[in-house]
């Protein structure tokens, strides 16, 4: 025990040094508090690569202070972050610990009851981007709602939302739920991965309340655009392209790319078919982005590089390049409507509604998610 605490008190100094009082403090960090909930529990972690205490990963750093982690529970992209989007993640075992590494992503997105036999408590610490269609919330469903029914205690440490600075989109309509959407929301939340924590148990979306604890951030401000130190998935390499991600992933329902397989994914958009513009790239196959769609083709489009950070979701170029389409019938396909959470958007944008007039339909439904998000939020 005396050792453990002389590592607590060396790592509580490492992740403080530096800091003065207004700088922000994620949950992670907060080495003590999480001890004093796992110290002699059986321990599994849902994470990946962003899981980082400082430069140190937190299945390392529970291990240095002698936590039992008998299991690691890895989301899309896999558990160093490496997989395409939507590519199915085998189980595996971690080479650096010994560790078995169940996936959550592929045939299997719940964990099952025999994968939690023997764990206490499962500590989640994965880095969100503040949209529906990511899927790092959709996992948490899942551990919530597989943890209330093992009576087993879920520790979310709270990480900042680099999107949290807005809420906008359409609320998601039942009818169009998916993993890519579970829950009756807009596109962008403004919500933190522990306070969307506690909404999934206040509202009631897994029939059974989670026993749930969030080790909070210190100093956290919604309002500020946070740069994150670890990319949170492949195609998401930098702070101007997870700003962008809220609005140009719809794109991913068309025939127009947004940039995978090129070295500015979410930073730029094209298309084949859209030979009006003078701005091209070319897709290639390579790590993060092995079938990009337009594969060698050359795509025209607009780079978005110099765009100033948005504090909505930018509709314009999605209706601009739907009216310069080649072929329209082509535009969307099947996945628009998912990602979308409703299939009004594709309709409004096909009958010729202006970005203004479509944001406009949106308002009540945001007014009203806006009130009961007030009951969840941690932070000012």
């Amino acid at each position: 025990m005396a050792k453990i605490k002389q590592n607590i008190f060396i790592l509580i100094f490492l992740c403080s040094f530096g800091l003065n009082a207004q700088e922000l403090i994620l949950g992670a960090n907060r080495i003590e508090h999480i001890i004093s909930l796992t110290n002699e529990k059986s321990i599994a972690i849902v994470g990946n690569q962003t899981s980082m205490v400082n430069n140190i990963h937190l299945v390392d750093t529970l291990i240095s202070l002698n936590q039992n982690i008998i299991a690691v529970f890895s989301p899309e992209h896999g558990f160093r972050g490496t997989g395409d989007a939507g590519t199915k993640i085998e189980n595996e075992v971690d080479i650096k610990t010994g560790i078995p590494i169940i996936s959550l992503y592929g045939k299997n997105k719940k964990p099952k009851k025999k994968d939690l036999e023997d764990v206490d408590i499962i500590v989640f610490d994965i880095q969100d981007v503040g949209a529906r269609f990511y899927t790092y919330i959709s996992t948490l469903h899942y551990v919530l709602e597989a943890c209330s029914e093992e009576n087993i205690t879920v520790i979310v440490l709270d990480r900042p939302n680099p999107n949290g600075h807005y809420v906008d989109g359409p609320v998601l309509e039942e009818k169009y739920k998916s993993f890519v959407g579970m829950h009756p929301i807009p596109t962008v939340h403004g919500m933190t991965i522990g306070e969307y924590a506690k909404m999934i148990n206040g509202e009631k979306w897994i029939d059974k309340k989670s026993n749930l604890t969030i080790i909070e951030m210190l100093n956290y401000d919604r309002n500020r655009i946070y740069e994150l130190p670890v990319k949170p998935s492949p195609n998401l390499p930098n702070k101007k392209s997870i700003n962008l991600y809220p609005s140009l992933c719809l794109f991913e329902g068309t025939n127009v790319s947004i940039g995978r397989g090129t070295e500015k994914p979410f930073q730029h958009f094209g298309s084949p078919f859209l030979k009006h513009y003078s701005y091209a790239f070319q897709p290639k196959s390579g790590p993060g982005s092995k079938y990009p769609k337009h594969e060698n083709k050359i795509c025209y489009g607009k780079d978005l590089i110099n765009t100033p950070i948005l504090n909505s979701i930018n509709l314009e170029w999605l209706i601009e390049t739907y009216n310069q389409s080649q072929n329209k019938e082509d535009f969307f396909i099947g996945f628009f409507d998912k990602l979308a959470g409703t299939d009004k958007l594709r309709k409004q944008i096909i009958s010729g509604k202006s970005s203004k007039e479509i944001k406009k339909s949106w308002k009540a439904d945001l007014k009203e998610f806006k009130n009961v998000r007030k009951k969840y939020l941690l932070y000012n």
